[in-house]
C-alpha cells in the first residue's frame, strides 16, 4: 500500500485491489471515500485544504462519523463494506450508527450522497427481498 498524508486527510493506493481509498477528520467529523488513481494523484501533502477538497468533491463518501457538539454523536455508514475497502484505516465511531432506512433517506435527499444511490438502492432491493422471503 502506498499512502499520501497531510493535516486532516490521508490517502491509500492499494496495489494489490487497485482501491483509491482516502479519509478526512478534523474536531468533530471523520469520514471515510473513495477516490479515484486521478484524484489520489493530484493529492498534494503539501496543500491540506486543497487535498480535502479533492477527496470530498471527488470522492464517494462510505462512512461518517460526527461529534460535534451540536447534538448526540452519530456515525452514517453509506457503504456496508467500508471496512473492506478501507482495512488500513484508523475508523472512528463515537455514536449511534444511523438506520438502514435513514440512510438510504439522505442519499436519496442529498445531492452531496448521489454517487451512493446506485449501490443503496440495490442494497435496499436485496434487503426487501430477504424480508419477504423470509
Amino acid at each position: 500500500m502506498t499512502f499520501k498524508s497531510g493535516i486532516g486527510w490521508k490517502a491509500c493506493c492499494d496495489e494489490a485491489t487497485g482501491r483509491y481509498t482516502a479519509e478526512t477528520g478534523g474536531i468533530g467529523a471523520y469520514d471515510l471515500y473513495e477516490i479515484d488513481r486521478e484524484t489520489f494523484e493530484q493529492l498534494d501533502e503539501q496543500n491540506n485544504a486543497e487535498a480535502r477538497d479533492l477527496i470530498y468533491h471527488n470522492g464517494r463518501h462510505l462512512y461518517m462519523d460526527v461529534n460535534d457538539r451540536c447534538g448526540p454523536p452519530y456515525t452514517v455508514v453509506l457503504d456496508d463494506d467500508y471496512r473492506t475497502l478501507c482495512p488500513w484505516a484508523n475508523i472512528v465511531c463515537s455514536g449511534r450508527v444511523w438506520s438502514d432506512e435513514l440512510t438510504d433517506f439522505a442519499v436519496e435527499a442529498f445531492d452531496s450522497e448521489a454517487k451512493n444511490r446506485e449501490q443503496r438502492r440495490k442494497k435496499r432491493a436485496e434487503r426487501l427481498t430477504k424480508e419477504t422471503d423470509g
